[in-house]
């Protein structure tokens, strides 16, 4: 199970830092993502931890400006937003890929079919 949290209220320009809880010990062997999806649009991509923390992934959109990392020993993945825009505002699901300890590419790390659990998603609004 995985519970994401830390959504808000931001004005443009803010920060927020998401972070997404598994109740699993195993959660440690997997590549976690973070996805997003706004009113009337599909999920979409937003960055991608591996396992071990030695790879990253980001959506061009957000490049530069948020930070994925993680806490194995607390079984924690985390999505740090920086100078944030009106247009990121969305519910922010993090999900846990399919396959442990894979190596994976951002093309498929980018397909929500990749991962196999999600969270309940937790809303980020920016205001302008």
């Amino acid at each position: 199970q995985l519970q994401a949290s830390g959504g808000g209220l931001v004005q443009a320009g803010g920060s927020l830092k998401l972070s997404c809880a598994a109740s699993e010990s195993t959660f440690s062997d997997y590549a976690t993502g973070w996805f997003r999806q706004a009113p009337g649009n599909e999920r979409e991509f937003v960055a991608l931890i591996s396992w071990s923390s030695r790879s990253q992934y980001y959506a061009d959109s957000v490049k530069g400006r948020f930070t994925i990392s993680r806490d194995n020993a607390k079984n924690t993945v985390y999505l740090q937003m920086n100078s944030l825009k009106p247009e990121d505002t969305a519910v922010y699901y993090c999900a846990r890929y399919w396959s442990a300890r894979a190596w994976t590419t951002f093309g498929v790390a980018s397909r929500p079919s990749n991962y196999a659990y999600w969270g309940q998603g937790t809303l980020v609004t920016v205001s302008s």
